[in-house]
Protein backbone atom coordinates (compact mmCIF):
# COMPACT_ATOMS: atom_id res chain seq x y z
CA UNK A 1 0.00 0.00 0.00
CA UNK A 2 1.32 3.52 -0.66
CA UNK A 3 0.26 6.54 1.48
CA UNK A 4 -1.33 10.15 1.01
CA UNK A 5 0.83 12.75 3.02
CA UNK A 6 -1.37 15.87 4.22
CA UNK A 7 0.07 18.34 4.91
CA UNK A 8 -2.03 20.67 6.77
CA UNK A 9 -1.04 22.80 9.60
CA UNK A 10 -2.69 22.71 13.70
CA UNK A 11 -4.20 25.96 12.45
CA UNK A 12 -6.14 24.91 9.17
CA UNK A 13 -7.44 21.88 10.92
CA UNK A 14 -8.56 23.68 14.02
CA UNK A 15 -10.08 26.65 11.46
CA UNK A 16 -11.49 23.30 9.52
CA UNK A 17 -13.35 21.82 12.89
CA UNK A 18 -14.44 25.10 14.17
CA UNK A 19 -16.21 25.74 10.94
CA UNK A 20 -17.48 22.36 11.16
CA UNK A 21 -18.74 22.40 14.44
CA UNK A 22 -20.74 25.51 13.88
CA UNK A 23 -22.15 24.73 10.38
CA UNK A 24 -23.49 21.51 12.32
CA UNK A 25 -24.93 23.37 15.19
CA UNK A 26 -26.29 26.01 12.85
CA UNK A 27 -28.36 24.09 10.78
CA UNK A 28 -29.64 21.92 13.60
CA UNK A 29 -30.74 25.04 15.45
CA UNK A 30 -32.35 25.93 12.36
CA UNK A 31 -34.94 22.85 12.72
CA UNK A 32 -36.10 24.56 16.23
CA UNK A 33 -35.87 27.35 16.27
CA UNK A 34 -38.72 30.25 16.01
CA UNK A 35 -37.89 33.51 14.13
CA UNK A 36 -40.08 36.58 15.86
CA UNK A 37 -42.50 38.29 13.63
CA UNK A 38 -41.68 41.72 12.77
CA UNK A 39 -42.00 44.23 15.65
CA UNK A 40 -42.07 41.18 17.93
CA UNK A 41 -39.07 40.26 20.46
CA UNK A 42 -38.23 36.81 21.38
CA UNK A 43 -39.77 34.70 23.48
CA UNK A 44 -39.98 31.05 24.60
CA UNK A 45 -37.92 28.34 24.01
CA UNK A 46 -37.75 28.97 19.67
CA UNK A 47 -37.42 32.52 20.44
CA UNK A 48 -34.42 31.60 22.67
CA UNK A 49 -32.64 29.41 20.32
CA UNK A 50 -33.40 31.88 17.33
CA UNK A 51 -30.80 34.34 19.67
CA UNK A 52 -28.55 32.16 20.12
CA UNK A 53 -28.57 31.36 16.25
CA UNK A 54 -27.98 34.66 15.78
CA UNK A 55 -24.96 35.12 18.05
CA UNK A 56 -23.48 31.84 17.58
CA UNK A 57 -24.00 33.16 13.36
CA UNK A 58 -21.74 36.10 14.28
CA UNK A 59 -18.91 33.70 15.77
CA UNK A 60 -19.16 31.81 12.72
CA UNK A 61 -18.95 35.06 9.99
CA UNK A 62 -15.16 35.80 11.98
CA UNK A 63 -13.82 32.19 11.66
CA UNK A 64 -15.05 32.09 8.34
CA UNK A 65 -13.48 35.44 7.33
CA UNK A 66 -10.26 33.62 8.79
CA UNK A 67 -10.37 30.55 7.26
CA UNK A 68 -10.19 32.46 4.04
CA UNK A 69 -7.67 35.11 5.25
CA UNK A 70 -5.22 32.04 6.26
CA UNK A 71 -5.81 30.36 2.99
CA UNK A 72 -4.60 33.30 1.54
CA UNK A 73 -1.41 33.13 3.70
CA UNK A 74 -0.43 30.19 4.25
CA UNK A 75 2.42 27.53 2.01
CA UNK A 76 2.29 24.26 1.50
CA UNK A 77 -0.97 23.26 1.80
CA UNK A 78 -4.25 23.53 -0.56
CA UNK A 79 -3.99 27.21 -1.98
CA UNK A 80 -7.07 29.70 -2.03
CA UNK A 81 -6.33 28.77 -6.46
CA UNK A 82 -7.07 25.33 -6.02
CA UNK A 83 -10.04 26.12 -3.48
CA UNK A 84 -11.75 28.59 -6.43
CA UNK A 85 -10.08 27.25 -9.59
CA UNK A 86 -13.33 28.98 -11.55
CA UNK A 87 -11.22 31.95 -12.69
CA UNK A 88 -7.64 30.37 -13.46
CA UNK A 89 -7.10 28.65 -16.36
CA UNK A 90 -4.75 26.14 -15.57
CA UNK A 91 -6.99 25.65 -12.34
CA UNK A 92 -9.67 25.00 -14.81
CA UNK A 93 -7.37 22.17 -17.05
CA UNK A 94 -6.25 20.66 -13.53
CA UNK A 95 -9.63 20.13 -12.67
CA UNK A 96 -11.12 18.91 -15.97
CA UNK A 97 -8.66 15.98 -15.76
CA UNK A 98 -9.36 15.46 -12.56
CA UNK A 99 -13.08 15.24 -13.65
CA UNK A 100 -11.87 12.95 -16.62
CA UNK A 101 -10.03 10.52 -14.25
CA UNK A 102 -13.50 10.39 -11.45
CA UNK A 103 -15.28 9.34 -15.22
CA UNK A 104 -13.14 6.83 -16.02
CA UNK A 105 -13.02 5.43 -12.49
CA UNK A 106 -16.86 5.16 -12.20
CA UNK A 107 -17.11 3.77 -15.70
CA UNK A 108 -14.31 0.90 -14.86
CA UNK A 109 -16.98 0.13 -11.67
CA UNK A 110 -13.69 1.33 -9.78
CA UNK A 111 -13.57 3.47 -6.39
CA UNK A 112 -12.00 7.26 -7.94
CA UNK A 113 -8.22 7.12 -6.64
CA UNK A 114 -7.90 9.06 -3.24
CA UNK A 115 -6.84 12.27 -3.34
CA UNK A 116 -7.51 14.55 -0.60
CA UNK A 117 -6.17 17.49 -1.79
CA UNK A 118 -6.60 17.17 -5.28
CA UNK A 119 -8.17 19.16 -7.93
CA UNK A 120 -11.95 18.23 -8.11
CA UNK A 121 -12.02 17.66 -3.75
CA UNK A 122 -10.72 20.93 -3.33
CA UNK A 123 -12.83 22.91 -5.60
CA UNK A 124 -15.85 21.13 -3.89
CA UNK A 125 -14.34 22.15 -1.19
CA UNK A 126 -14.07 25.68 -1.95
CA UNK A 127 -18.26 25.41 -3.13
CA UNK A 128 -18.88 24.73 0.29
CA UNK A 129 -16.51 27.03 1.85
CA UNK A 130 -18.44 29.90 -0.98
CA UNK A 131 -21.88 28.76 0.60
CA UNK A 132 -21.12 28.93 4.37
CA UNK A 133 -19.44 32.07 3.60
CA UNK A 134 -22.79 33.41 2.07
CA UNK A 135 -24.79 32.02 4.75
CA UNK A 136 -22.68 33.96 7.55
CA UNK A 137 -22.51 36.89 5.29
CA UNK A 138 -26.63 37.45 4.68
CA UNK A 139 -27.14 36.47 8.12
CA UNK A 140 -24.92 38.96 9.07
CA UNK A 141 -26.44 41.77 7.05
CA UNK A 142 -29.52 40.65 8.00
CA UNK A 143 -29.17 40.62 12.07
CA UNK A 144 -27.54 44.25 11.09
CA UNK A 145 -29.92 45.81 9.09
CA UNK A 146 -32.74 44.42 11.56
CA UNK A 147 -31.35 46.09 14.48
CA UNK A 148 -33.23 49.17 15.63
CA UNK A 149 -30.55 51.29 14.13
CA UNK A 150 -31.08 48.74 11.23
CA UNK A 151 -29.78 50.28 7.60
CA UNK A 152 -32.93 49.59 5.63
CA UNK A 153 -35.64 46.89 5.67
CA UNK A 154 -35.57 46.44 1.93
CA UNK A 155 -32.39 45.51 2.50
CA UNK A 156 -32.79 43.10 5.66
CA UNK A 157 -35.85 41.39 3.60
CA UNK A 158 -33.00 40.63 0.45
CA UNK A 159 -30.37 39.26 2.92
CA UNK A 160 -33.20 37.30 4.67
CA UNK A 161 -34.32 35.65 1.45
CA UNK A 162 -30.74 35.13 0.11
CA UNK A 163 -30.09 33.28 3.60
CA UNK A 164 -32.91 31.16 3.52
CA UNK A 165 -31.96 30.28 -0.39
CA UNK A 166 -28.43 29.00 0.64
CA UNK A 167 -29.59 27.06 3.45
CA UNK A 168 -30.79 23.66 1.68
CA UNK A 169 -27.21 23.82 -0.49
CA UNK A 170 -25.70 23.87 2.87
CA UNK A 171 -27.32 21.10 4.28
CA UNK A 172 -26.72 18.99 0.90
CA UNK A 173 -23.18 20.13 1.20
CA UNK A 174 -23.24 19.05 4.90
CA UNK A 175 -24.78 15.48 3.85
CA UNK A 176 -22.07 14.83 1.00
CA UNK A 177 -19.47 15.49 2.63
CA UNK A 178 -20.04 13.41 5.59
CA UNK A 179 -21.14 10.60 3.62
CA UNK A 180 -18.27 10.92 1.25
CA UNK A 181 -15.66 11.04 4.72
CA UNK A 182 -17.85 8.07 6.16
CA UNK A 183 -17.10 6.10 2.59
CA UNK A 184 -13.34 6.73 2.61
CA UNK A 185 -12.81 5.46 5.88
CA UNK A 186 -15.09 2.39 5.26
CA UNK A 187 -12.26 2.01 2.30
CA UNK A 188 -9.15 2.71 4.89
CA UNK A 189 -8.79 5.99 4.13
CA UNK A 190 -8.63 8.24 7.83
CA UNK A 191 -10.48 10.95 6.16
CA UNK A 192 -12.22 11.68 9.53
CA UNK A 193 -9.65 11.36 11.83
CA UNK A 194 -7.23 13.69 9.89
CA UNK A 195 -10.20 16.24 9.45
CA UNK A 196 -10.43 16.87 13.03
CA UNK A 197 -7.09 16.25 14.10
CA UNK A 198 -5.18 19.23 15.52
CA UNK A 199 -1.89 17.92 16.27
CA UNK A 200 1.07 19.97 14.32
CA UNK A 201 2.72 18.19 11.52
CA UNK A 202 1.53 15.82 8.42
CA UNK A 203 -0.42 13.24 8.44
CA UNK A 204 0.17 10.07 6.71
CA UNK A 205 -3.43 8.41 5.59
CA UNK A 206 -3.50 5.42 4.03
CA UNK A 207 -4.05 4.21 0.50
CA UNK A 208 -5.43 1.45 -1.04
CA UNK A 209 -3.68 -0.23 -4.41
CA UNK A 210 -6.18 0.38 -7.23
CA UNK A 211 -7.41 -2.70 -8.64
CA UNK A 212 -5.93 -3.99 -11.95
Amino acid sequence: QGEVILNRSRLTRCLHGLVAIAVVHQLSVSLLMQAPEEGEVESGLGGLLFEFHETVGLVTFGIILAYWLWSLMRRGETSLGQLVPWFSAPGLAALGDDLREHWHSLRRRQGPKYQPAGPLASAVHGLGLLAVTMMTLTGTLWWLTESPAGLSSTLAEGAKEVHELFAPLVWTYLIGHAAIGVWHSLRGHRAIQTMFQCRRGAVPVAEERETP
